[in-house]
């Protein structure tokens, strides 16, 4: 019987599945058996769209559509909570399973909290999550520092410290280190992210820990809720999924990556806090004043939105016609998710001008937490 607190091996025995799939087609099979049983009305996916750096949201209801969707894509950098908001109502009348990454989970849980989405009605599945690439600043990393057309290139993944790809004619793996030093690699926010397992979401799946026979294989699956443990108990019941306990010498070495990870995010984060230093709100107010604004750092942001009136039409921060608007316009929305940021990025990758308001609002985040954390208590999950 599966249980909260559970460490797995899972692989699928779906013919179809296996054959499309990456590291076993847990996550697949466990989609397709929540659908056959009614534990879910749809599953929310990321596809590959015109290419591999075109990501897009898809709404399955048919267990047999899932084979399509198996697979990771990097380059995708979409945030699926604003979607179930926005598009499912945020799932009141409608139960919805999603894979997701860090900055997904955080963002479920901070729009329930905002009665913006009925998170009973969620089953979350979650990846580990090393980081995603930029559309854009992937196909220049390919063609500058791989010397391969993006266009040729028909799978990426980021593995052992490297981003690798495969195209017409053979494979070729760069260290994330020497990609990052040189500009390119993960977005921003990626690399300063702290959140590497999404333990909140019902099931925390990937493959670090997998190891011996299994590797490549199989898929780590951990038990992160009463609800992830029905679901992975009916789908190994059902014959979909097979599943054995993990090797002992496996969770260390997840022990290990994750902390690799935790140390690497510390890294970027000094680093990119230090050069604000000082000078951060001298530094806010020159990047600030490129703002045309488009509210697009607004309607994007899943934590934002409730100040979206205040701050634009009719506010006394925003008078008509006149750009850039007062610097109050982005003092106050900093102040107003100082508590909240998830350190998504959406508002740094979807800028018009460049401005680099995904740092700026996760330093202000970053320090509150330093701040008053103690007094408070340790935060339900850190990014």
């Amino acid at each position: 019987m599966a249980m909260k607190g559970d460490m797995l091996y899972a692989w699928t025995n779906d013919a179809a599945i296996k054959e499309k799939a990456e590291l076993g087609g847990a996550v697949t099979a466990l989609w397709k058996f929540a659908l056959e049983s009614k534990a879910v009305d749809a599953v929310l996916v990321i596809t590959k769209g015109a290419d591999l750096y075109d990501a897009k949201p898809v709404l399955i209801t048919d267990p047999k559509e899932l084979a399509k969707t198996a697979g990771s894509l990097h380059c995708g950098t979409l945030l699926l909570p604003k979607y179930v908001k926005k598009f499912l109502d945020g799932a009141k009348n409608m139960k919805i399973g999603v894979t997701v990454k860090g900055c997904d989970t955080m963002g479920f849980i901070e729009l329930a909290r905002r009665k913006q989405i009925n998170l009973d009605n969620i089953t979350m599945i979650g990846v580990n999550c090393g980081g995603s690439v930029s559309p854009i600043s992937a196909r220049k990393m390919i063609a500058d520092k791989f010397g391969v057309d993006p266009d040729k290139v028909h799978k990426e993944e980021i593995d052992k410290g490297q981003f690798i790809i495969e195209y017409e004619g053979g494979h070729k793996g760069i260290s994330i280190d020497e990609l990052e030093e040189a500009g390119y690699g993960r977005r921003s926010n990626c690399r300063r992210c702290k959140y590497k397992i999404p333990r909140q979401a019902d099931l925390a799946c990937g493959n670090w820990g997998v190891i011996g026979e299994k590797a490549g294989k199989a898929t780590f699956v951990e038990v992160c809720s009463d609800k992830g443990a029905k679901l992975l108990e009916g789908a190994i019941k059902s014959g979909v999924l097979a599943a054995e306990t993990a090797n002992p010498k496996g969770l260390e070495i997840r022990a290990k990556v994750e902390g690799a990870m935790l140390k690497l995010g510390e890294k970027w984060r000094k680093k990119d806090f230090t050069a604000l230093g000082a000078k951060m709100w001298e530094t806010i107010n020159k990047e600030t004043s490129r703002c045309i604004k488009c509210y697009s750092c607004i309607e994007n942001c899943p934590v934002c939105f409730t100040a979206a009136e205040a701050l634009t039409k009719g506010s006394i921060m925003v008078k008509p016609g006149e750009l850039p608007p007062n610097p109050m316009f982005h003092m106050r929305r900093f102040a107003h998710i100082s508590d909240s940021c998830i350190n998504c990025g959406q508002c740094e990758e979807l800028c018009a001008m460049d401005i680099p308001l995904a740092l700026f609002s996760h330093a202000i985040r970053v320090e509150g937490d330093t701040t008053f954390e103690p007094k408070l208590g340790k935060a339900t999950y850190s990014n």
